[in-house]
């Protein structure tokens, strides 16, 4: 493929319009020099002489003739793709509805809505915060959002998602836990201990990963009471009827009042998605994917999945 590029063809024309490669730099804001090496690449590209240099200025050949005429209209297509380019990056209106579960997630749903409207001009990022899991694909489902923030897995539900952070996880314990001073614990620490299980799960895979059951070992994880909601996991873990497993960034939300959150060595990380229904815009959706992972600052692989 020939190597032309915009700027040494804008250099090229502005010379043949003005007659003077002097001329030509004045009104490009260059050195003559950088336009000289202009017309000379695009010379070399051609293989052809396109200026005749005088001690009057330059005069084209029939080939630079033809190279003025052509050229003037692929700048004319250029310069119209990128305006066409701009407006559908920048006049884009219309609203994108993001389901989320409040728990360490509020500050940074926020911050990828100012994010996405600051990158669509015109757009509005709607926030809806829900108690659970099921919750946030009940309104997928209704069509009620367009893409919520969800931790993987969430099961065979028909949806697709993008993993956009990796989160490591953590055991949450009561304060006079006889592991709660450890800097880290393995599962085998834990071996004995029941698990509280939040009734929000959005499928038995997911409730298994959540649980760790079984355990890297092969053993079943021991169940503890199941709860409705949350807030009832940490009532459980402060009273002593179990340990709580959960995404290392809900010990900055939890209170750390009788509770302690120590990392698990041994524990595979968990990512964080964008989940999204087939009827949501396509293009938004990747524009959010790709502020959320700039904000993030971790490239993950893996842009589009089936759930």
């Amino acid at each position: 493929m020939i190597d032309l590029e915009v700027r040494h063809l804008e250099s090229f024309i502005a010379v043949a319009r003005e007659g003077s490669i002097t001329r030509a730099a004045e009104r490009l804001y260059l050195t003559q020099q950088a336009v000289s090496a202009h017309v000379k690449h695009l010379e070399r590209a051609l293989k052809v002489t396109l200026l005749i240099r005088t001690h009057r200025g330059v005069v084209l050949t029939p080939a630079a003739e033809e190279l003025v005429a052509g050229g003037r209209a692929v700048l004319a297509e250029v310069a119209q793709l990128a305006e066409r380019v701009r407006k559908i990056a920048h006049e884009r209106t219309g609203t994108l509805r993001l389901a989320f579960c409040p728990y360490s997630m509020t500050l940074f749903a926020a911050e990828v809505a100012e994010a996405v409207e600051t990158m669509v001009p015109g757009l509005t990022v709607e926030l809806a915060s829900v108690r659970t899991p099921r919750e946030e694909l009940a309104l997928l489902d209704a069509g009620d959002a367009d893409a919520a923030f969800m931790w993987l897995p969430i099961g065979d539900v028909g949806l697709r998602y993008a993993p956009v952070r990796t989160d490591k996880r953590a055991v949450a314990l009561p304060a006079d836990h006889r592991l709660a001073d450890r800097g880290r614990v393995t599962f085998a620490d834990l071996a004995d201990e029941p698990v509280v299980c939040p009734d929000m799960f959005t499928s038995p895979e997911a409730e298994r990963h959540w649980i760790a059951d079984p355990r890297p070992d092969g053993t079943p994880a021991p169940r503890g009471p199941r709860v409705a909601q949350i807030e009832e996991c940490f009532l459980m873990v402060a009273r002593g009827r179990g340990i709580w497993l959960a995404p290392e960034p809900l010990a900055r939300w939890a209170p750390a009042m009788n509770i302690r959150w120590v990392p698990i060595a041994d524990a595979d990380p968990v990512d964080l998605a964008v989940v999204w229904a087939d009827r949501a815009a396509d293009d938004l959706i990747a524009t959010m994917i790709a502020e959320v992972r700039t904000l993030v600052g971790e490239p993950i692989d893996g842009i589009d999945r089936v759930a």
